[in-house]
């Protein structure tokens, strides 16, 4: 293998970690999210038809380790500490 061969192979791993990077930091934001939800969460005021995907969505988020689930509670804390953005309401 020439050598650039070696460099454009690695600039395609470069992108394939962007890539992956990026779609991790949304994960994280819909973990985030979907924690701070269920938190906030009244269960006694769901609708029956929702338990089934709430308990997915509560057994999912108490499956993720530790160390991710504080990420994902760190990416969404600065909008749910100074309030929901005009932008993010009524999605």
């Amino acid at each position: 293998m020439t050598i650039e061969q070696h460099r454009a192979e690695l600039e395609m791993l470069r992108g394939e970690i962007e890539l992956l990077m990026s779609e991790r930091q949304s994960l994280l934001r819909a973990a985030g999210a979907a924690a701070v939800f269920v938190a906030q969460l009244d269960s006694s005021v769901l609708p029956e038809n929702t338990y089934t995907a709430a308990d997915i969505l509560a057994h999912a988020l108490n499956a993720l380790r530790e160390d991710t689930l504080k990420d994902a509670l760190e990416i969404v804390r600065p909008e749910f500490e100074g309030g929901a953005s005009e932008e993010g309401r009524g999605r």
